[in-house]
């Protein structure tokens, strides 16, 4: 089963800060919905405290995560070793979506760069955090981020990509709405 703590220890967080993707989990609370893993990459995650992280979400095609945490706050965020010594970290907790135009963003916007597509900001407290060994993940060499999302996002600008959070992110694919589709009513 791997190593249970209550808080993140600092190796844990000099992991983390290594890492060029994490992987977030979520799921609604019916039986008939879908599990959702979602990859991260970009320099998108903050470790605020031993017990939470942020991190700035990108305009995606679907917006399951954000439906989830607003049903029922349960999340897990996972990171790999594809390089270096192996190690898997799994983070659960509670989580909770912090919107542009609101105080909370403008408190914790500063320590993002502030990309291209940001929508949201998603903001876990942890309550358990697991390590395992991770000797079966394979090594990868990172070679350099993708830039088509930023690209995209460009191109379509402030008001198409409005119009693509209104269209594609406001309900999740089991129809819960998400805090963007709600505050764009």
């Amino acid at each position: 089963m791997g190593k249970i703590f209550d808080a993140l220890l600092p190796e844990h967080e000099d992991f983390i800060r290594k890492q060029r993707l994490f992987f977030v989990g979520s799921a609604p609370l019916s039986d008939e919905g879908h599990v959702n893993l979602s990859p991260k990459g970009h320099d998108v995650l903050r470790i605020i405290s031993p017990t939470e992280i942020a991190y700035l979400d990108l305009t995606g095609s679907g917006n399951e995560t954000s439906a989830h945490i607003a049903e029922n706050g349960r999340i897990t965020l996972m990171f790999c070793a594809f390089e270096g010594p192996p190690l898997i970290l799994r983070g659960y907790g509670t989580g909770r979506v912090i919107l542009p135009e609101t105080t909370e963003w403008d408190d914790l916007i500063p320590q993002f760069e502030l990309l291209p597509g940001a929508r949201q900001i998603i903001y876990i407290t942890m309550h358990k955090v697991q390590t395992s060994c991770g000797y079966a993940v394979p090594n990868f060499s990172y070679t350099s981020e993708r830039e088509t999302l930023k690209r995209w996002a460009v191109q379509k600008g402030e008001e198409g990509l409005e119009q693509y959070h209104r269209d594609r992110n406001s309900i999740s694919l089991d129809g819960l709405p998400t805090p963007i589709g709600e505050s764009l009513v």
